[in-house]
């Protein structure tokens, strides 16, 4: 079979040509957009490691995650980099009681969706709108774009897509 442009030896480098600067240039472009991408976010918090970093601005918060009405554990040690050679980022826990550390450079933003982003929760299968996040037992109009506050207390409620909420007020036998 020939294929369309490749009959003529005169069409065949023509295309081969062609096809040879297109592929330099798509790869040129993916290069530049990762080094350019990589020198961008080289002081974005939400990306770096903070190891080797100084980081004066501190604030410890707590948060408490219920999902489909169960309590759920935060873990210990997210993001924490304790062993040699991890990366400690700047929002982390040390201990599963729900405490969040946060640490950088000045002043930043911090937001409880960043937390969770990092810790890589996964939000889409969450049903956004029968979910909320409370601070300091109010809720926030916010959802997870509700500003860090140190010592501020969050609680984020959250019910999966997949959760079937006629269990709990169904009052007829558990099917085996």
């Amino acid at each position: 079979m020939n294929w369309p442009g490749m009959g003529d030896p005169y069409k065949r480098k023509k295309t081969l040509k062609f096809l040879a600067i297109t592929a330099v240039i798509a790869i040129s472009v993916g290069v530049a957009s990762t080094i350019a991408q990589g020198q961008f976010s080289q002081n974005d918090p939400l990306k770096v490691c903070i190891n080797d970093r100084d980081t004066p601005y501190k604030m410890k918060v707590n948060l408490e995650l219920i999902i489909d009405g169960l309590p759920t554990p935060i873990p210990a040690n997210i993001n924490a980099g304790l062993n040699d050679g991890d990366c400690k980022r700047t929002m982390y826990t040390l201990t599963d009681d729900g405490t969040i550390y946060v640490e950088w450079e000045d002043d930043y933003p911090f937001e409880i969706g960043h937390f969770l982003w990092m810790w890589d929760f996964p939000l889409r299968d969450m049903d956004q709108s029968k979910s909320t996040i409370y601070v300091n037992g109010i809720e926030s109009s916010h959802f997870i774009n509700h500003p860090l506050q140190d010592g501020y207390n969050y609680k984020g409620v959250f019910t999966t897509k997949a959760y079937d909420e006629s269990k709990d007020k169904d009052y007829l036998p558990p099917e085996n």
